[in-house]
C-alpha cells in the first residue's frame, strides 16, 4: 500500500513534469520564432500544475509551497481571462477550477490523519531555511504579480524580460531552500534545476531581440 510520502512524491513529480512541459513548449516555440512567445496552452498547463502543487504543499506541510501556489493559481486564471481564452473553456472546467482548490483548502483546515493546517504550523523547519524559502518563493511569485500588472497595463498577456530575470533569481533561491531542507526532495530540485536553464535561455533570446530592435 502506498504511504502518504509516496503519494506526495507522485503528485509533486507529476506537477513538475507538467510545469516542465509548459516551459519546453514555450521554449521550443520561442526558439523557432527567434523571440519569446507565450502560447495559451502555457497558462492552461500552469493552472493544472499549480493545483497539483497545492496538494503537494499540503501533503508536505510546506507553508512556502502552499502559500505561493495559492496566489499563483489565481494569476494563471487571470492570464487566461486576459487572453480571452477563459470563456472558451467549458463551464464545468471553470466551475471546477474555482471550487476544487477552495474545497481542498477547506479540507486542509479541518485536517485529517494525513495532512492538516495544525500540522503545517508545527512544521519544524529551521527559521533560517524557512526564511530563505519564503524569500525565494516571494521573489518567484512576484514575477507573476509583476507580469500580471504589466499585462493589465498592456491589455494582453505578456512576459517581459524582467519576468525571466526574476524567475532565474527566485528559482536559484528555491533550489537552495530545497537542498537545505531535504536534499532528497526530487520535486523541487529537479523542477528548479531545469527551470534555471530555460529562464537563462529566455533572457538571452530577449536580449538578442532587443539588440536587433
Amino acid at each position: 500500500m502506498l504511504n502518504v510520502a509516496q503519494v506526495a512524491l507522485g503528485i509533486g513529480l507529476t506537477s513538475q513534469l507538467l510545469f516542465s512541459s509548459r516551459i519546453v513548449l514555450q521554449w521550443v516555440q520561442s526558439e523557432r520564432a527567434k523571440r519569446v512567445l507565450v502560447p495559451t496552452l502555457f497558462w492552461q498547463i500552469s493552472l493544472i500544475s499549480s493545483f497539483l502543487m497545492i496538494i503537494y504543499g499540503m501533503l508536505r506541510h510546506d507553508p512556502v509551497i502552499l502559500g505561493a501556489q495559492l496566489i499563483s493559481y489565481g494569476i494563471y486564471i487571470r492570464n487566461l481571462q486576459l487572453l480571452g481564452e477563459w470563456r472558451k473553456l467549458s463551464a464545468w472546467f471553470r466551475a471546477g477550477a474555482y471550487v476544487f482548490p477552495l474545497a481542498t483548502l477547506g479540507w486542509f483546515v479541518v485536517g485529517n490523519q494525513h495532512f492538516s493546517l495544525q500540522a503545517m504550523l508545527s512544521h519544524g523547519i529551521p527559521s533560517g531555511v524557512l526564511m530563505l524559502g519564503t524569500i525565494g518563493q516571494t521573489i518567484f511569485l512576484m514575477r507573476f504579480v509583476y507580469q500580471w500588472l504589466y499585462s493589465e497595463r498592456k491589455g494582453e498577456s505578456v512576459l517581459p524580460l524582467s519576468f525571466w530575470v526574476v524567475s532565474l533569481v527566485g528559482s536559484v533561491l528555491i533550489l537552495a531552500y530545497a537542498l537545505l531542507r531535504d536534499p532528497m526532495d526530487k520535486v523541487l530540485i529537479l523542477g528548479n534545476v531545469f527551470g534555471t536553464v530555460v529562464y537563462a535561455r529566455n533572457i538571452v533570446l530577449m536580449r538578442r531581440e532587443a539588440a536587433k530592435a
